[in-house]
């Protein structure tokens, strides 16, 4: 008899353990395929995690194991859907995250190779077979037997010349139906070589990153120093060794262009991963990788578990952005899964950017990392760059545009060139107030106020998604005279255009961009010159290349600084120092105008001068102070439930037991803003050694009895924010 251990398909930390199943008479299974298993009174899907031969019954192995061992119903692959270094990776993630092992295998798999389904992996395309065209006998039906003369045709194809008309056709006798597995067209890599003459500093780069023994390099490079050339030169020569190369972006906006100079670089063998693609095509491009296909991949964060088996290179470009870390469990960052993928490859892990971590710098000041600098900008110095203090232009009567800003725009659209505009801020306005009594609308289901969408006309929570009409009544006073305030991008747009008429303007926040490619139609349609104004939150602040761009305008550049996070100046720092990168890239000079209330703030003022060490430098100190990383590490425990009592009780609990522990500093219980109609606390462990922070919250966690029904507890090690 052959018994397997299965982990069950539910991500929650109460069945974060295998489960014994035994095969049926003449099954076959092995570690990383999917079953289908009994469990209580449901079919449920697994991942076999191993198999054990015995001599014994499924009798006397259930007396033996104290319980009724249940058969698997059935082993839906042939063979394993994660390879044996992905299993590991997964087993290792779920350890680092305090996470349930099943939630990082999923995190890792396109939606049709996860647990939960039970597909077959494989791609079915449907065809329709002409056997007998003489029962066709609409004009239609003629037209499409003339069609199905010439071969066989996919269904879908033929039903959108002619809607509805395979299904007449079949249902006549005229046609037969029939599947084929899809494979994917891919021609050969096609390594061009450049017509880019590299400038001395990155041939001096190129041959650092060569000669290092290190694994991770840390490429910190002005904005526009050609650290993506540096990326693809490095690409080609493992390319040439036969070796794969993953390229990761932080944003889907960056994607198409990254993937335009990849193409153009190494023709059309690349794949493409992120999360706007559908099912099937995440799925598709999955395969490519898995079936050696495709030699690049270019994706967003969750690209890093693609099915490599020869990777010789890992690049993380813009390594400071907030999208590498995962927000929902497991909670990993993209840095460290890369480096450990890395050292099973035994390749290099290449993290760029103009204004890195100070994890990643100050790893690199200790020789951890290897540091290569790019310290020039190509074609132009870098753009002049103004502080404009907003105080002093509101007494001036200038609220949303400053003067200066409106000369320098006025500037550009008359030497016909394009600017960018950047407001971290979606919606019209931040908050709807009463005028009579000042009640700020408030979300029902959080503690926090509701933006004004003026579009929709109607208030939006950012946080939780909620939305209601604005066309109401003040539910304290009854009036219905209401005051918008704060600054959204809807406004601005509204400011923009009144302030010039003539402008073509485009949008570019959550809001415009839901849509299928819509993060490509609007910077496609920028580039073409089709708009001389790109206004936008933060997903246009980063990495976009336009040659014609020569203005950036920041909005609100303080505004972060309320924060409560620790990292609220670096945050607004990077900010201000990537989008002003926009600006200049081209033959012309570029120029900057940052606005803020603030302007006497050294990460202001260190932004505009574009002084990544003296921010470094001075942020460490700050850093040192609060015992906040990169020089302690940090775990945050996060307690919520409808019932504030029970939340409340747990986190002080949890505290007294973490405060036991005199190498453990225990910050909190601390109450947070509900969401979702859950009270909210948290605890926030510091430490000098992580694998023991992480091993105090798995002994803590593994004694809990709770109902975890009624109570969530969400565990972040290495949280990004804590606000």
């Amino acid at each position: 008899m052959r018994i397997v251990n299965v982990w069950i398909e539910h991500p929650v930390m109460d069945l974060n353990k295998t489960f014994t199943y035994a095969l049926k008479e003449g099954d076959n299974a092995c570690r990383g395929v999917r079953v289908e298993v009994p469990l209580g009174s449901q079919s449920v899907t697994g991942f076999v995690d191993s198999v054990e031969e015995s001599d014994l019954s499924l009798q006397q192995y259930s007396e033996k194991a104290g319980y009724q061992i249940r058969e698997v119903i059935r082993v839906i692959d042939d063979e394993p859907i994660l390879n044996e270094e992905l299993y590991q990776l997964g087993l290792w993630m779920g350890h680092q995250t305090v996470s349930p092992n099943i939630a990082c295998f999923q995190s890792m798999l396109p939606s049709k190779m996860k647990p939960r389904s039970n597909r077959k992996q494989s791609v079915v395309e449907y065809y329709v077979h002409l056997i007998d065209e003489t029962r066709a006998t609409s004009e239609k039906q003629k037209q499409a037997v003339e069609l199905l003369r010439q071969g066989d045709v996919l269904r879908s194809d033929l039903n959108r010349a002619y809607p509805g008309i395979s299904a007449i056709l079949e249902k006549k006798g005229a046609v037969e139906i029939y599947g084929k597995e899809k494979t994917a067209d891919v021609s050969e890599l096609d390594i061009r070589e450049a017509d880019y003459d590299l400038t001395q500093q990155q041939v001096e780069a190129i041959e650092k990153i060569n000669k290092s023994e290190k694994d991770v390099i840390l490429l910190h490079g002005l904005t526009g120093s050609g650290k993506t050339e540096v990326y693809m030169q490095l690409a080609a020569q493992k390319c040439r060794e036969g070796r794969q190369v993953l390229i990761l972006v932080p944003e889907i906006s960056l994607t198409p262009q990254m993937v335009t100079r990849m193409v153009s670089r190494f023709g059309h063998s690349i794949a493409i991963y992120h999360s706007k693609l559908n099912d099937q095509q995440r799925y598709e491009q999955y395969q490519l990788v898995r079936n050696h296909q495709v030699s690049i991949v270019v994706g967003t964060r969750s690209a890093i578990f693609m099915p490599f088996d020869n990777l010789g290179l890992i690049v993380l470009d813009e390594e400071h952005d907030h999208s590498y870390k995962q927000d929902s469990t497991p909670r990993y960052h993209c840095r460290d899964v890369a480096v450990h993928r890395a050292q099973y490859h035994h390749c290099k892990v290449i993290l760029g950017s103009a204004t890195p971590t100070l994890e990643s710098y100050a790893r690199a000041m200790k020789n951890v990392y290897e540091l290569v600098e790019l310290k020039n900008r190509i074609h132009q110095n870098l753009p002049s760059s103004h502080l404009v203090d907003m105080q002093s232009e509101i007494r001036r009567g200038n609220y949303i545009i400053s003067a200066p800003l409106e000369k320098a725009i006025r500037n550009r659209l008359d030497n016909h060139q394009q600017a960018i505009l950047l407001l971290n801020r979606r919606g019209y306005t931040t908050i709807m107030k009463c005028r009579k009594c000042g009640k700020i609308i408030q979300c029902p289901h959080c503690d926090i106020a509701m933006s004004y969408h003026k579009d929709e006309n109607k208030l939006m929570c950012h946080t939780c998604g909620s939305e209601m009409s604005a066309d109401m009544v003040c539910p304290d006073c009854g009036s219905n005279n209401w005051i918008h305030q704060g600054l959204g991008t809807q406004r601005l747009y509204e400011a923009i255009q009144e302030k010039f008429p003539e402008a073509r303007i485009l949008r570019m926040d959550a809001d415009t961009t839901r849509k299928k490619n819509g993060h490509r139609e609007i910077l496609e349609a920028f580039e073409r010159g089709e708009a001389d104004i790109l206004l936008g939150t933060q997903m246009i602040a980063k990495g976009l290349d336009y040659p014609n761009v020569t203005l950036v305008g920041i909005f609100n550049a303080d505004a972060l600084l309320g924060r409560t996070d620790y990292r609220s100046v670096e945050v607004t720092f990077d900010l201000i120092v990537q989008a002003s990168g926009r600006s200049g890239r081209g033959h012309s000079a570029g120029e900057v105008y940052v606005q803020a209330y603030d302007c006497h703030h050294y990460g202001i003022r260190l932004a505009v001068r574009q002084d990544y060490l003296g921010f470094f430098k001075n942020e460490m100190e700050y850093r040192h102070i609060g015992d906040y990383p990169p020089y302690k590490y940090m775990i945050a425990i996060c307690f919520a439930s409808i019932d504030q009592q029970k939340a409340r009780d747990l986190a002080w609990s949890a505290s007294e037991q973490f405060r036991e522990d005199e190498t453990i500093r225990t910050l909190g219980p601390s109450q947070l803003t509900r969401i979702a109609d859950e009270y909210r606390y948290r605890v926030v462990l510091k430490g000098a050694n992580r694998d023991q922070l992480i091993e105090t919250v798995w002994k803590w966690h593994d004694g809990l009895q709770i109902n975890r029904g009624q109570m969530k507890i969400r565990i972040d090690v290495d949280p990004y924010v804590l606000d």
